[in-house]
């Protein structure tokens, strides 16, 4: 095998409840390496449960980074990721240890491999404007003001994205000019570029079935109660964090909206929705030149012990 300091990071990939956080786990075991979090979501200390963050024996049985590590009161940005997983990925390679990189976030892996466009300062007050418009009107309105100030960036974003609606609309109210011209602008590029990605393509069946089981588990392992404690914390509900599935649907039972075991249906109906856009972005999006795709596996064994091809690709990526 390659010294970890000189041979690829790995990027493990692919959508929820795939056996991603595993796999990196048995290939840290097997490579003396770092598994290092781009999950957008494992970053929030106070969603440990709806996030499903590894559990103490699995931090415990290999080195871990990055997870749990933000307050949910802040917003974690690929850009602000993309700084704090370089200095992990330096980190491991300064202690010849393998960087092992693990999530479903597609973004911070593209922030990874392509690196970022260098973006304005968008001053506070027009970022507080741009929510509070769009909070006021909805939206879908919101959306058509949008795609009437910059209608090149509002063609490419979603009416039900309000994340990116705003982030659109407060480059060009602060800048004058589209984010899609500052993304032209050209990225500033990631120092580590030498990675070997594996993405977990499952068939949807099994894994549907598996979120069923993820659910069921965050249930009785007290994902009520850190939605309550959640809520108590009073978030904006622009903010990151308060978006994560479970934190919506189990909230609304909170509130008095709808019976529990609803609640959990649409927990159920919203990671499997959230897995379908995963599994879209990574078939479409690239992951590198040096991918190898696992679809029809048994991946609990491939978690357990990783066979032989996987090693033969990270030693011979190309």
């Amino acid at each position: 095998m390659t010294d970890a300091t000189t041979g690829p990071a790995i990027l493990v990939a692919g959508p929820t409840a795939s056996g991603k956080s595993a796999l990196a786990l048995a290939l840290a075991r097997a490579l003396d390496g770092v598994v290092i979090n781009a999950d957008s979501m494992q970053v929030y200390r106070e969603l440990a449960i709806l996030s499903a963050r590894p559990d103490a024996a699995t931090l415990a049985a290999a080195p871990h980074r990055l997870y749990g590590v933000l307050s949910a009161r802040e917003a974690c940005s690929a850009g602000r990721w993309l700084e704090m997983a370089e200095a992990e990925i330096a980190a491991a390679r300064a202690a010849n240890k393998r960087p092992i990189l693990v999530g479903g976030t597609g973004l911070y892996f593209k922030a990874l491999i392509e690196g970022l466009a260098s973006m304005p300062e968008i001053p506070e007050a027009v970022r507080a404007r741009a929510r509070a418009l769009c909070d006021e009107i909805g939206p879908a309105e919101f959306h058509r003001v949008l795609l009437a100030r910059d209608p090149a960036a509002a063609a490419r974003i979603a009416p039900a994205d309000r994340q990116r609606m705003i982030r659109a609309y407060e480059v060009i109210e602060a800048t004058g000019r589209s984010l899609l011209a500052w993304q032209a602008d050209g990225a500033e590029k990631a120092p580590d570029r030498a990675f070997a990605a594996i993405l977990l393509d499952p068939p949807r069946d099994a894994l549907y079935a598996a979120i069923e089981r993820r659910v069921d588990k965050m249930m009785a392992a007290g994902a009520l109660e850190e939605v309550r404690a959640f809520r108590a914390m009073a978030l904006e509900p622009h903010l990151p964090a308060s978006r994560a599935v479970g934190v919506v649907e189990l909230g609304r039972h909170l509130a008095g909206e709808i019976p529990l075991e609803d609640a959990v249906a649409q927990m159920k109906q919203a990671t499997r929705r959230l897995a379908k856009r995963q599994i879209t972005w990574f078939r479409h999006q690239s992951l590198g030149s040096r991918l190898l795709t696992l679809p029809e596996m048994n991946f609990a064994q491939l978690s357990e012990s990783p066979d032989q091809r996987i090693f033969n690709f990270i030693r011979h990526p190309c």
